[in-house]
């Protein structure tokens, strides 16, 4: 049994190795009964990160890497997730916001409890989170939103740190459109809509946790994007649900 752990990069050359290094040392540490390897799916790069790629590899037999030429995050992991040959697929962000004493708690859920999809969330009630109120706060009123036009109940959709079968994936990749920022929701909308067996588990988040850097999301442009998104996306389950149903 394989499992991989991914982390889609465009431009990470301050944070590549160290961080990959961290969580390398983190998994090393455990003693999984599994077979695993961690997979830097470099997208659209025009930094020095594939050269620090290629020496993490030559260096550790379990890092690998995946070059996709296009800049987009959520066409980076589509493209790879079906690639893989792995049975489990864990992807997180390289900054590792979400700490890595969660990826336990994930696996657990994802290999023990036999859920096929098992997603962190910022959100719950135990979660721990440090960031800005804005970020907070535009989360929160996306969650809103977003439940009363999917109508579903999980508390986050966006949080970049979730586990799944391979079986799950190339299940609803077809339906999975979007290159960017929400292919998560539009991962899990869809797991949801198909009935898989879900599991929301609280995560400790901090934004800063290992690098003082400027985050890429444009909390008011994103938010905007997000809404038009939510919008398509309730017109394309119906219409799955006629095609299918």
């Amino acid at each position: 049994m394989l499992v991989e752990f991914i982390i889609p990069c465009h431009n990470e050359e301050q944070i590549l190795e160290k961080n990959s290094l961290k969580l390398l040392n983190f998994l090393n540490n455990q003693t999984y009964n599994f077979d695993w390897k961690i997979i830097l799916v470099l997208n659209g790069t025009t930094d020095n990160s594939l050269t620090i790629t290629e020496g993490l590899k030559k260096q550790n037999s379990k890092i690998d890497f995946f070059v996709i030429k296009e800049k987009a995050k959520g066409n980076a992991l589509k493209t790879y997730l079906n690639y893989s040959s792995a049975d489990f697929l864990i992807y997180m962000d390289i900054d590792l916001a979400v700490s890595l004493e969660n990826i336990n708690t994930l696996l657990k859920n994802l290999l023990d409890n036999n859920y096929d999809l098992v997603i962190g969330s910022r959100l719950l009630p135990e979660s721990k989170t440090n960031r800005s109120f804005f970020r907070e706060l535009s989360s929160r009123i996306y969650i809103f939103l977003s439940q009363i036009m999917l109508r579903h109940n999980f508390s986050d959709l966006q949080c970049g740190f979730k586990g799944m079968t391979k079986n799950l994936f190339l299940n609803i990749s077809k339906y999975i459109e979007d290159k960017n920022w929400f292919f998560d929701t539009e991962l899990l909308i869809f797991a949801n809509f198909l009935n898989y067996r879900i599991k929301e588990i609280p995560v400790d988040w901090a934004e800063d946790r290992y690098e003082k850097r400027t985050s890429k999301i444009k909390i008011l442009s994103d938010s905007l994007t997000f809404i038009k998104n939510l919008l398509k996306l309730k017109k394309r389950l119906k219409t799955v649900k006629k095609q299918n149903f």
